[in-house]
């Protein structure tokens, strides 16, 4: 073999392990973090609150589920903050152990009748540092990939690390399903989810050892060299008039991909088994099916969006988001499984992938190298306060001030697909030369 040869299989084995490595650990990410949002929806409400009010409850429930997005941009701060000054590669392996850990905790802690008001405290501890971690986790397991990449394919390598949402969310749900299937009511809600908290032990490991063989990106290794690094990145990302004009624009194109996961893959499932009555089982297995596939489909429209452009690509998603709300919700009241199924596999296993595919690529493209990890976490992880975390809350509320309507909540989630329609229409994004002083 010529030596031409045997670098460019180096070259590839070391893209394939980029890939493996920003996959790999976004899914053990992604996996703990919606591993709570599911048992939120399922569990905590009746285990970690005052019994006697299953509304208020679910409530609760919700707003320790939204304490991790308010964590999430301290997270994005500080993470982006080390891995724009120190390396994208040593910021993701302490992302990856912080969230492990506390999900594992979450695993054994006690319950409101073991431990009374300790027990939501404890709980939203965990829930703090599980936001933290998932607030540096994304944009660095983004970068990994597609500052690796060859500039004629950053769409599809910057696809990869979104496959990892719809695996951990596949996993989660799943197991949940799996369990609650396998075991009786009372011996599930006593050990079972505890279960799934427990195996992010060894999902940990697992996404370590391959996240640990992975270099330093070529970009910040060239802009380490060639930038001074004297100055604070998140204040650098305020004082470029671009920039501030990019974040702006980034948090309101945000605002509809993050409603529509947390619509279809949160609220769907407490609307389903509490207002609907539907048994949990065929809820959490249409969630599973629509995740895996749209962890399918995300590297096609990656593909996708190398061909027509990562802006593009997201708008179109964007589109179709606020032309499938209403029908995706006809399907969801009929308390079918069949057609909530169907519902939910278009609108987040179809639809979703479409727009979440070139995000990270699209917001990759805001941001010079040297303020790129601090921009997109803050854009990514800020927006989902209103956008993701409060999701489930506002619509719960909107449904209730409907009086058991869904139009309030069509009408909203309308709103925010126009809204980031607009929002990512107005973005310019820059030339991804992907140097520090570009």
């Amino acid at each position: 073999m010529s030596v031409a040869a045997t670098g460019a299989a180096t070259e590839s084995r070391g893209h394939r392990t980029v890939l493996a490595s920003s996959m790999i650990g976004t899914t053990v990410e992604w996996y703990d973090f919606f591993l709570y949002s599911t048992a939120s929806s399922l569990v905590f409400g009746r285990l970690f609150f005052p019994p006697g009010n299953e509304l208020a409850g679910t409530m609760l429930s919700f707003a320790t589920f939204f304490v991790g997005f308010l964590a999430r941009p301290i997270g994005a701060v500080l993470f982006g903050h080390i891995g724009d000054r120190l390396g994208r590669k040593r910021t993701l392996v302490t992302t990856m152990l912080i969230m492990g850990g506390a999900t594992a905790l979450v695993g054994v802690l006690p319950t409101y009748a073991q431990a009374g008001i300790a027990a939501p405290i404890l709980l939203v501890v965990l829930r703090i540092l599980q936001g933290l971690a998932i607030g540096g986790e994304w944009a660095g397991a983004v970068l990994l990939a597609v500052e690796h990449a060859p500039a004629h394919r950053r769409g599809w390598y910057g696809s990869w690390p979104q496959v990892g949402l719809g695996i951990g969310l596949a996993l989660g749900t799943g197991l949940f399903a799996l369990l609650g299937q396998a075991m009786a009511d009372e011996q599930f809600l006593t050990y079972g989810w505890r279960a799934a908290f427990l195996l992010s032990i060894v999902l940990v490991v697992i996404g370590l050892v391959v996240r640990l063989k992975v270099e330093e990106t070529p970009e910040f290794e060239r802009m380490r060299a060639e930038t001074p690094r004297e100055t604070v990145p998140f204040v650098e990302l305020f004082r470029d008039r671009a920039s501030r004009r990019h974040v702006v624009l980034g948090l309101l194109a945000r605002w509809g991909d993050g409603v529509a996961f947390n619509t279809w893959a949160v609220f769907a499932i407490t609307y389903c088994t509490t207002t609907l009555k539907m048994d949990r089982t065929p809820v959490l297995v249409a969630v599973t099916v629509a995740a895996l596939l749209m962890a399918l489909l995300i590297p096609f429209a990656g593909r996708a969006a190398d061909r027509f452009g990562p802006r593009r690509t997201y708008l179109a998603g964007m589109v179709f988001f606020g032309l499938s709300v209403v029908p995706a919700f006809l399907g969801l009241s009929t308390g079918e499984p069949l057609l909530v199924g169907i519902a939910l596999v278009l609108a987040l296993g179809v639809v979703y992938a479409l727009s979440y595919a070139p995000e990270g690529t699209l917001f990759a493209q805001l941001f010079p190298t040297r303020t790129r990890y601090t921009g997109m976490s803050f854009v990514y992880q800020f927006s989902g306060i209103y956008a993701s975390g409060l999701t489930p809350m506002l619509i719960t509320a909107l449904f209730a001030l409907g009086e058991g309507s869904l139009w309030w909540v069509c009408a909203y989630l309308v709103a925010t697909a126009v809204i980031s329609t607009v929002a990512t229409a107005a973005i310019r994004p820059r030339d991804l030369h992907l140097t520090g002083g570009r």
